[in-house]
């Protein structure tokens, strides 16, 4: 390897989704249901090989296009919210907040491991299954992911890993 280094910037048109939520600000006080179409842009920062590429990002955008479309169409709710319950039915789900009981059918829903539907913990969803597997991103020579998460134009959160700060690298 030559050491440069470069940042390949994936923002393609299969790199959105179109969901419903709901951000939950404390035990009393939500939003109402609605829906954005979400984008997704990765940044995968690394060193570029002897054969001038960095790595086989074929990859990193294939996970993207399937979280993606996994989520299309779908009402998102949080599954670790303190203000949220989420009781499965034989109709269905009920998502129980304050005194209120939000009914879906089961097909529509989609529950997240995040404590609020926010782009904050979208942007890291995507970010961590991108990064779940060091060994890969290292055989790769990715020292470096970002991603964003837009809930519209203008709007957006930032999730970013780095080799060299990851706590599961090991250092000498």
């Amino acid at each position: 390897m030559d050491g440069r280094l470069t940042t390949i910037e994936l923002f393609k048109e299969n790199q959105k989704f179109s969901a419903g939520h709901f951000t939950i600000f404390s035990a009393t006080n939500r939003e109402n249901l609605h829906g954005h179409n979400f984008t997704i842009y990765v940044a995968l920062t690394g060193v570029v090989g002897p054969n001038g590429l960095m790595a086989d990002y074929g990859r990193f955008k294939k996970q993207i296009s399937e979280m993606c479309e996994t989520w299309n169409e779908t009402f998102m709710l949080p599954g670790r919210s303190p203000y949220l319950r989420i009781e499965q039915t034989d109709g269905g789900v009920i998502a129980h907040y304050a005194d209120e009981k939000i009914p879906f059918l089961a097909r529509d829903i989609t529950v997240l491991p995040v404590s609020n539907v926010t782009i904050e913990e979208l942007a890291r969803l995507f970010g961590e299954r991108l990064t779940a597997d060091p060994e890969t991103l290292a055989q790769l020579a990715v020292v470096g992911v970002e991603v964003k998460c837009a809930s519209g134009p203008g709007q957006w959160a930032c999730w970013r890993w780095s080799a060299a700060t990851s706590p599961t690298e090991e250092r000498p």
